[in-house]
């Protein structure tokens, strides 16, 4: 956890987008585990709440037709359905989280990215990239779960999602894990750090200069 970081006004909403196998997942833990105030976003879903979790912490757990109903009336930010359960992001919820000054990481496909980026919320995109995708397939076969069969599907799956890489703001390559976390971290702390979003620490600054030469 870093020492003497204060955290913004007003939170950031991250999203990470990245192929399988690249690392997202390592990399996110890692950066969540060092920076105060940084934590996932709270999806909503059409699926059965599992035991030991809770709702509104683990997911929001909605029934089909109340899913249905907000995705009709545009409260989401972007949703998906998966074999037969829909998956979303609220708008109201996020925007409300951001307000306390929590910023959120939004872990998602390509597709969902575009989605947020059409819904018009604020938010800072990274996509995570591979060094090669010849090294990219090497980690997926290195993993030994998959069969050659599901490897080539999921490379072509990989095509579609390096293809909207340039929509993205920021891309950070994980070729050498190290070099990758320091970049993400960077990205996430220099976003947060932006002068719009510390209001407060201007005029907490302001304001001692002004105490101090009321002394002298």
């Amino acid at each position: 956890m870093l020492k003497g970081w204060i955290p913004p006004d007003k939170g950031v909403l991250f999203v990470i987008t990245g192929p399988s196998g690249v690392g997202k997942s390592t990399l996110i833990r890692a950066s969540m585990a060092r920076i105060p105030q940084l934590r996932f976003s709270v999806s909503a879903t059409t699926r059965d709440i599992r035991k030991g979790e809770h709702d509104g912490v683990d997911y929001r757990f909605l029934a089909r037709a109340d899913f249905d109903k907000r995705v009709a009336a545009g409260d989401f930010l972007e949703h998906a359905t998966v074999y037969e359960r829909s998956y979303g992001t609220l708008r109201q919820p996020t925007a409300q989280a951001l307000s306390t000054g929590a910023s959120l990481i939004l872990d998602i496909d390509a597709q969902g990215a575009a989605q947020v980026r059409k819904a018009g919320l604020p938010h800072v995109s990274i996509f995570l990239l591979p060094p090669s995708l010849d090294a990219l397939e090497g980690r997926l076969r290195a993993r030994g779960t998959d069969n050659d069969e599901i490897i080539a599907c999921r490379m072509a799956q990989v095509g579609q999602q390096i293809e909207a890489c340039g929509a993205f703001d920021y891309l950070v390559v994980n070729d050498h894990l190290t070099t990758a976390q320091a970049t993400l971290d960077g990205i996430l702390l220099a976003e947060m750090s932006r002068r719009n979003r510390r209001e407060s620490l201007v005029q907490d600054m302001l304001g001692q200069l002004i105490r101090g030469s009321q002394r002298t």
